[in-house]
C-alpha cells in the first residue's frame, strides 16, 4: 500500500474580534506591499532572495511584529508577483500587482488551534492571545489530523480563520479503473464490468438559472444597498446549493468506486484557455467549476483508499474505444465509428475512453473490449432521487438511456437541485 497526504481547509468563526488585530491587518497590508513593489522593480520571484534582500530593513521598521509575520509575507507578496507574471504574459494583466486584500497568512508558529475547548491562540505585537470560535460540527473530524498553515480573513460578516488540516491515508492498489466523464448537467461512469452509470445533476440549468436571475436584478437595480444585497443573497444561494450538490455527487461517485480501488478523471487544467466557442457557450463553461468537484471527488476518494489518476482529455470523445477509428456524428448526441460500426452515446464514450486510458496508465495492455454497441431507446431508464432516496419513473424529463457493453440494465442517478 502506498501513502498519500490528504489536506482540507476548515473555517472557524471567530466570537470576539480584539482592537490589536486592526493594527496587525494594517501592518501586515503594508509588509505584503512593500515586498511587491520590491519584488516588481528588481523582478524577484525567489522568496529565499526575496525574505534575504529585505528581512533586516523590515525588522528595524516592525520591531514588534512576531519574525513569521514576515516570512509568510514574502511567501504571499511571492505568489502574487508569480500570478502577476503569468497574466501579463498572457496579456491578461497590466501595471503593478497591489495586495488590497484584509488577509493574513500565518504559519504554525503564529497560532494554536484547540478544538475541544473552541479557542484559537495567535500570537501579536502585544503577545500571545487566546480568540474564541464558534464550533461546527464537522470540526470534530479534524482532532487527529495535522495542523498546517492558516489564513486569517476579515470580511464584513466577520472575522475567520481558514485552516489546512492534513492526514496520512493509505491508498490500496486498484483492482481495476472507474472512468468519469463530467458533464455540464451529467455525470457518466464507466464500470469495469462493461456497464455505464448516468447521474444526472442540472447542473448547467441550475448555473442559467441563476445567472439570468443576477442578470433581471442587474438591470432592473442599477446601484444602492438593496442590489448589492440581492446579488450577494442569490449568489450565495448558488453556492450553497452547488456545494451540497457537489458532496452528495462525490460520495455517489467514490461508494462506485471504491469496490474497484481505481477511479479515473480527465486532467482539466488548461481548458479554459482553450474554450473558443459563441458568446453564450463560453459563458456557460467559464461558470462550471469543474475543478472544485473533481477536488471533492479526489479527496474523498483518497480518504477511503480508492487511487485517483488523471488522464489526458484530448480526444476522449471523438475516438473509438475499440478500435481507435475516428467517430462521425450519428444523431442527436450520438457517434458512430465508420471503421467498426461501433455506436454510442458521446458521454459514453468519454467515460470508456478515459478508463481505458488509465489503464494504460498503468501498464495494462488493453485490447477491444466488446463487440460494437449501440444506445438504447424507448421506455426511460428507472431514475433514482439519490438527495431524498426515492426511486420513481420520470416520463416527462426521463434520462439518456445508456447501454452497457456487456447487456444488463442501464441505471441512471438524479440529482435535482430545487430551482429559483
Amino acid at each position: 500500500m502506498q501513502k498519500e497526504m490528504v489536506k482540507l481547509t476548515a473555517k472557524f468563526k471567530l466570537k470576539k474580534t480584539l482592537e490589536g488585530l486592526d493594527y496587525l491587518f494594517q501592518a501586515y497590508r503594508e509588509i505584503v506591499n512593500f515586498l511587491i513593489t520590491y519584488a516588481f522593480e528588481n523582478n524577484v520571484t525567489s522568496f529565499y532572495r526575496l525574505k534575504k534582500e529585505t528581512y533586516k530593513s523590515l525588522r528595524k521598521e516592525y520591531p514588534e511584529l512576531p519574525s513569521h509575520y514576515l516570512y509568510t509575507a514574502c511567501q504571499m507578496a511571492t505568489a502574487i508577483f508569480k500570478s502577476f507574471r503569468k497574466r501579463k504574459k498572457k496579456e491578461k494583466a497590466k501595471g503593478k500587482p497591489v495586495f488590497k486584500k484584509e488577509v493574513i497568512m500565518l504559519d504554525d508558529h503564529l497560532f494554536k488551534p484547540n478544538l475541544e475547548k473552541g479557542i484559537i491562540k495567535l500570537s501579536t505585537p502585544s503577545g500571545r492571545i487566546q480568540l474564541e470560535f464558534y464550533p461546527a460540527k464537522y470540526h470534530e473530524k479534524f482532532n487527529d489530523w495535522k495542523v498546517g498553515q492558516a489564513w486569517l480573513v476579515r470580511t464584513p460578516k466577520g472575522v475567520f480563520l481558514n485552516v489546512v488540516f492534513s492526514k496520512e491515508v493509505e491508498i490500496k492498489e486498484p483492482k481495476a479503473f472507474v472512468g468519469v466523464d463530467l458533464n455540464e448537467n451529467n455525470v457518466t461512469l464507466a464500470l469495469p464490468n462493461g456497464e455505464f452509470v448516468q447521474i444526472i445533476t442540472h447542473e448547467g440549468e441550475t448555473r442559467t438559472g441563476y445567472y439570468l436571475k443576477r442578470r433581471k436584478i442587474q438591470k432592473k437595480l442599477k446601484t444602492g444597498k438593496r442590489r448589492k444585497e440581492l446579488l450577494e443573497k442569490y449568489g450565495q444561494r448558488e453556492r450553497n446549493r452547488l456545494n451540497d450538490l457537489y458532496h452528495k455527487l462525490a460520495n455517489k461517485i467514490v461508494e462506485l468506486a471504491e469496490k474497484y480501488g481505481g477511479l479515473a478523471l480527465e486532467d482539466l487544467t488548461e481548458i479554459r484557455d482553450s474554450i473558443r466557442y459563441s458568446a453564450e457557450m463560453n459563458g456557460r463553461l467559464h461558470r462550471w467549476s469543474f475543478r472544485k468537484l473533481q477536488s471533492i471527488i479526489e479527496y474523498k476518494a483518497k480518504l477511503r483508499g480508492v487511487r485517483v489518476v488523471f488522464v489526458n482529455p484530448a480526444y476522449t470523445s471523438s475516438l473509438c474505444p475499440v478500435c481507435g477509428g475516428k467517430l462521425s456524428p450519428n444523431g442527436h448526441r450520438v457517434l458512430k465509428c465508420s471503421n467498426c460500426g461501433f455506436e454510442a452515446d458521446r458521454d459514453v464514450v468519454g467515460s470508456w475512453n478515459i478508463r481505458l486510458r488509465a489503464l494504460k496508465m498503468w501498464g495494462v495492455s488493453v485490447p477491444p473490449e466488446s463487440p460494437p454497441m449501440s444506445v438504447g431507446g424507448g421506455k426511460p431508464a428507472l431514475t433514482v432521487n439519490a438527495i431524498k432516496g426515492r426511486s420513481r419513473r420520470d416520463g416527462n424529463n426521463p434520462p439518456k438511456f445508456i447501454g452497457s457493453a456487456f447487456g444488463g440494465t442501464p441505471r441512471a442517478f438524479s440529482f435535482k437541485p430545487q430551482r429559483i
